[in-house]
């Protein structure tokens, strides 16, 4: 089961959300978070930067930071704290997406959205601005469905942005050093 804890307004938000479903926000906002599952979609779009000569350095950087975030997120935090989700709670909801059997703190949709949009944002705003728009239709999906609580979605985001702009330190470094050493921006 987890360990159990939230503070009441969490749970109230999510009552709320629960009151504001319709048949289109139930058509819609499973696909929305199905784009978060297992950070599939992240991974695709960081592939293509690092495959995109002209995208490279962006690319590096969301991997990077979709790597460093997953591993806090995913591998160090949700074992470490075993948070239970309010589905497990509230089993009489009716859920739009299948119950996840991981534990719920802190999000890891949120986290690897965040990631990857962050690093996009840092490196090209005009593709970055979207890509946090999604992000953050991301984590709130996750509300909406009843799988996290609201503290999940910010740790989660708040992981996610942090690791987007440590990335982007790192990969500075990393390029002035091969730059320095003669190599150019599209080889490495």
């Amino acid at each position: 089961m987890g360990n159990v804890f939230y503070f009441q307004w969490e749970l109230d938000l999510l009552h709320w959300f629960q009151g504001i479903h319709n048949g289109f926000l139930d058509w819609i906002v499973p696909k929305i978070t199905f784009l978060g599952n297992g950070g599939w979609f992240w991974i695709v779009v960081t592939l293509l930067l690092l495959i995109l000569p002209f995208n490279r350095k962006m690319g590096v950087q969301a991997a990077i930071s979709l790597i460093m975030t997953v591993i806090i997120c995913n591998v160090i935090l949700k074992p470490s704290i075993m948070r239970c989700r309010p589905c497990w709670l509230e089993p009489d909801v009716q859920m739009l997406v299948s119950i996840p059997k991981d534990y719920s703190f802190p999000s890891g949709h949120s986290n690897a959205s965040f990631a990857v949009a962050t690093a996009i944002f840092t490196r090209n705003k005009k593709l970055g601005i979207p890509a946090l728009v999604l992000a953050a239709l991301i984590a709130i999906s996750r509300l909406y469905v009843f799988v996290h609580w609201p503290t999940d979605v910010l740790a989660g985001s708040l992981i996610g942005i942090c690791g987007g702009i440590t990335s982007f330190f790192i990969v500075n470094f990393i390029y002035k050093k091969f730059n320095r050493n003669g190599l150019d921006d599209a080889r490495v």
